[in-house]
């Protein structure tokens, strides 16, 4: 064997086969932040991988760059503009990341410290909307196999869910008070009963912030988080305190008032079995338990299939 040939199968070595050591430990991790139900557990440290020894000419793009450290790993975009100095690859329904040089491969979580958002989580998310609560049954069921217990099984709650779909919820039941309207007051309507403590709803409002949309979002205490609904709900200026509440801010302006509002939220909730955030809820009564991507929400509203 040449002196060339040992180096590139030193390299080829050096860095994981993407269809298990990317897919099985960030899939497996990334199903235990879908149901909002469950409390956030944060942390872990992200591994690196990197191929030794090669250097490519400086005019090549990072995707021709990368196709040359995995040739056998069918890429399907990657996006350097979202985080400084990384690059977001995604490979089939694998995520991953890499540098500008793609030497680095790093395999873990992004965090957003600023909005308090993990954009790995969200990504996924957008990738894979079935792993959420009602759908997550069909996530990846192609690439499920008994080595990989983290996707098999679900969690009772989500079982149920999936058996059972919420398929219509009666708004009317609801009185007018304990909503809290933003957007766009001319636009298309769309209820979210949500809780302050659930990273999805975080971004979820996100989404609905930059569509053409108008939120009527009914805080429910899902995972405890009552005290903040009361203290957005009071606050003089509820739209900016809700999203200050979403991005781990003071809620300012806020003082006692009349919550029995946010005492029928969850009324409702529990008469009509909401176990999860976030659900939306269509003008007709549709519901979609779950965050959504937007291009998903806008066909959805208009009246598409869930």
């Amino acid at each position: 064997m040449s002196a060339t040939e040992h180096l590139e199968g030193s390299a080829e070595s050096a860095v994981p086969d993407l269809e298990t050591e990317v897919k099985r430990p960030l899939m497996r991790n990334a199903f235990l932040y879908f149901t909002c139900a469950l409390a956030f557990a944060g942390g872990g440290i992200a591994t690196l991988a990197y191929a030794r020894n090669y250097i490519a000419p400086p005019s090549k793009s990072v995707a021709e760059l990368l196709k040359a450290r995995l040739p056998k790993t069918k890429v399907t975009s990657v996006n350097c503009d979202k985080v400084d100095g990384l690059c977001e690859v995604t490979a089939g329904s694998n995520l991953f990341y890499i540098d500008r040089t793609a030497r680095y491969l790093v395999i873990g979580r992004v965090y957003d410290m600023e909005t308090r958002q993990d954009l790995t989580a969200t990504r996924l998310l957008e990738m894979n909307p079935d792993m959420l609560l009602g759908g997550s049954a069909k996530a990846n069921a192609s690439g499920t196999d008994d080595s990989e217990p983290g996707l098999a099984a679900r969690p009772a709650a989500a079982a149920k869910a999936a058996a059972a779909p919420i398929q219509k919820l009666p708004l009317g039941e609801l009185p007018k008070e304990g909503a809290i309207v933003w957007g766009n007051s001319s636009g298309k309507s769309v209820t979210v009963f949500s809780d302050f403590r659930c990273s999805y709803c975080r971004a979820l409002s996100n989404t609905l912030a930059s569509m053409n949309v108008r939120v009527v979002e009914r805080p429910i205490s899902v995972l405890g988080s009552r005290d903040i609904a009361d203290k957005v709900y009071c606050a003089k200026d509820k739209a900016k305190a809700l999203h200050a509440a979403y991005s781990g801010q003071d809620v300012k302006g806020t003082g006692p008032c009349n919550t029995s509002g946010l005492d029928a939220n969850e009324a409702f909730a529990r008469k009509h079995g909401l176990g999860g955030t976030p659900v939306i809820v269509r003008d007709d009564g549709s519901v979609l338990e779950g965050y959504r991507p937007k291009e998903f929400l806008e066909n959805w509203l208009k009246g598409g299939q869930s």
